[in-house]
């Protein structure tokens, strides 16, 4: 009838007297029961006067009965959707429910409906909510307090991560807004088989998360507990803490961090150095790229101490010794933090660099065997890669520049080592410090394209060969006419022997074809199959030597 046009909604109110006023609460609650149901329905269709006295109406009902209370709520969840809601009325509602409603009593739906009402005003009042000040918020801590349902939570962690976002008044009422939502880290939550709602461990971990990574006012309260976690036997509450620190890192600051800076690396070091879990380990390490990162955003003043300074010294100090030892087992660890936190600002790589890379390069001069170099080389390796990140902000202060001739004598050195294994990681970190501006001199240049050919042309396995012409190809563009006037040449050279070479070998070959083998340049080639001649190498390497620099250089009249 409403729907229609028949009848108003007061009109509906007045058949329902002698329902609503009834001395049976039961009987008062059926008949809120069906006012309500018709509220949640017409809603859209009332008049703000209507509304008033409705919303006057349900007010003066939550004082009746426990038994009503649900019915109620469920009416005054209806209103709070009207557009024609007069001014004031949000807020007297929520006041209402604050001062006579204890929500924790109630039935998981009807605590629910009341989070809702909450949601729907903080959407369309929200300048009248916020006229109440931190009275509202701390109204609403005690509306959530000691919620545990799941499907409440989700709703219960958005709206406090919207008081947050949204400027809402905390006043006071900080450490109680973090001690009502913080309890329930880190979360523990297995859904029930068949759960109809869906709701996994997974959602609650990220809604609780973005409400504890949201403000830096929670710093003070919030590190110490992840600090806590971190300390846990379960691997759950490690990776938790640690993703929640990193999340935090990219709104802190300096001083929210610099109490907890030893606590927090003496956390993550251990996290890395001794984890058994993959996932904790690259945790631990996003967290101190994190915390790296946070502490170079700081601006410094004359009288502010250099956090980042103090920082990565700690960890130069606790790593850097270890990479002395390419054999055992925390060198890697090591190195992965250093270049982590080398990874977080130029600054820090600066820092890092400058102090590591000369270290390195003493150490396989002092390292012998070629799987110590390897290791070595591969560490080196992962810190010049850090350098493609930075080292175009600002040439001059490259880390490099003090050791270019070293680092230079050391890659070359690889290159000529029997290992097939450190050749190809000294190819791949020829690559990159030929991508690097302003390390190279023209005479290593030189010698770098010398030794690409000479792998192209000569190397004993084609891993090496094919690793050198990928190389070839990834520098010819940047330094043409080294790669034109050197390797071009030599390839060419090759050819034309390699021409001269087929054609005396097809004379001799003639007279030996009845044995079905043909010798060419000392090398047997059995015709059904078997080892590839020296020659044959060689042309091979000398077409795809051709073809990597193909489109990558200048080709004049005279190539």
């Amino acid at each position: 009838g409403v729907k229609e046009g028949s009848w108003t909604i007061l009109e509906i109110v007045e058949a329902l007297g002698s329902c609503l006023e009834n001395t049976e609460p039961r009987t008062r609650g059926q008949g809120l029961q069906l006012l309500s149901q018709v509220l949640l329905q017409c809603h859209s269709l009332l008049q703000e006067e209507e509304v008033t006295h409705l919303v006057l109406f349900y007010e003066n009902r939550l004082k009746d009965h426990h038994l009503v209370i649900p019915a109620v709520l469920q009416g005054l969840h209806a209103l709070s959707m009207c557009e024609v809601l007069a001014p004031g009325l949000a807020v007297s509602v929520l006041k209402a429910i604050f001062q006579e409603v204890h929500v924790q009593s109630l039935p998981q739906l009807d605590r629910h409906t009341v989070y809702s009402i909450i949601t729907n005003f903080m959407r369309t009042r929200e300048e009248e909510l916020k006229g109440l000040g931190a009275d509202f918020t701390f109204g609403f801590i005690q509306v959530m307090d000691g919620e545990k349902d799941p499907r409440n939570l989700l709703v219960a962690f958005q709206i406090v991560h919207d008081l947050i976002l949204k400027d809402y008044v905390l006043g006071p009422f900080v450490e109680e807004l973090f001690e009502v939502t913080s309890c329930y880290f880190p979360i523990d939550f297995t859904p029930p088989p068949n759960d109809p709602h869906c709701i996994q461990r997974e959602d609650l971990i990220g809604s609780l998360r973005a409400v504890l990574a949201s403000t830096a006012q929670f710093a003070e309260y919030l590190l110490p507990l992840l600090i806590d976690k971190m300390d846990s036997e379960m691997q759950s509450a490690k990776l938790d803490s640690l993703q929640t620190l990193g999340a935090c890192c990219t709104i802190y600051g300096q001083k929210e961090l610099q109490e907890f800076l030893p606590s927090l690396w003496s956390s993550l070091r251990r996290e890395v150095f001794q984890t058994a879990s993959e996932k904790v380990e690259a945790a631990a390490l996003a967290a101190l790229h994190g915390l790296a990162a946070c502490l170079s955003r700081s601006v410094l003043s004359s009288d502010t101490e250099d956090l980042l300074d103090s920082f990565l010294s700690g960890i130069l100090q606790d790593c850097r010794h270890h990479l002395c030892e390419p054999d055992m087992k925390l060198v890697w660890p090591s190195a992965k933090l250093l270049q982590t936190a080398a990874g977080a600002s130029f600054r820090a790589g600066h820092r890092i660099t400058s102090s590591v890379v000369p270290l390195l390069l003493e150490q396989y001069n002092q390292h012998p065997q070629s799987s110590q170099r390897r290791t070595i080389l591969e560490m080196l390796l992962g810190f010049l890669e850090l350098q493609q990140k930075w080292g175009h902000e600002d040439e001059e202060e490259s880390a490099l520049l003090c050791s270019r001739a070293p680092l230079c004598s050391v890659l070359f050195s690889a290159l000529t080592d029997p290992s097939v294994q450190l050749q190809l990681v000294g190819i791949r970190a020829l690559t990159v410090l030929g991508t690097l501006p302003g390390l190279l001199a023209p005479p290593d240049v030189q010698l770098v394209v010398d030794h690409l050919t000479r792998l192209v042309l000569h190397a004993d396995d084609s891993q090496s060969c094919t690793a050198a012409m990928e190389a070839a190809g990834s520098l010819a563009p940047i330094y043409p006419g080294a790669f034109t006037g050197r390797m071009v040449q030599r390839l060419a050279e090759e050819l034309h022997s390699g021409c001269v070479d087929t054609a005396a070998s097809a004379c001799r070959g003639a007279r030996g074809r009845a044995s079905r083998g043909l010798r060419v340049g000392g090398c047997q080639q059995n015709l059904g199959g078997g080892e590839v001649p020296r020659r044959g190498l060689c042309r091979r390497g000398v077409f795809m030597g051709l073809s990597a620099l193909q489109g990558t250089c200048q080709w004049g009249p005279a190539t």
